[in-house]
């Protein structure tokens, strides 16, 4: 059997021909698909990890408000806390210059109370001696 075929028919081998050629633009579609396929799921995911990026520098920028609202209530804290320090110091200086004062006041009164004993202790003993 010969392989010519009626006028215009296409032969075997060109047959053949154009279904290898065929199937081989269809596996390239395949694969173009598929890559297309993987692309668009990879588009997904880079527009989830996005999202998820833009959340998290959200929290942070949240974060950050509150460490520093954190921060400055600290600072005002702290010096409330040495505002208060210096007034107690101050008190405390004056207590102990009030303590010194009271000290050499009873010191001198024990000394003058001192001498009022000697002295009428000299005045009965000369009284009884003499």
């Amino acid at each position: 059997m010969a392989d010519k075929e009626g006028a215009g028919e296409i032969t075997t081998a060109q047959a053949l021909e154009e279904w290898r050629d065929a199937e081989r633009s269809a596996a390239v579609a395949r694969r173009g698909r598929v890559a297309a396929e993987a692309a668009a799921l990879t588009a997904q995911e880079a527009a989830e990890a996005a999202v998820a990026t833009a959340s998290a520098a959200a929290a942070t920028a949240e974060a950050a408000k509150s460490a520093l609202t954190s921060a400055s209530m600290a600072e005002a804290s702290a010096a409330k806390t040495a505002s208060a320090a210096r007034t107690v110091v101050q008190h405390t200086r004056g207590d102990v210059a009030d303590a010194e004062t009271d000290v050499a006041m009873s010191e001198v009164a024990e000394a003058e109370a001192h001498e009022r004993y000697r002295e009428a202790s000299r005045r009965a003993t000369e009284r009884g001696t003499g």
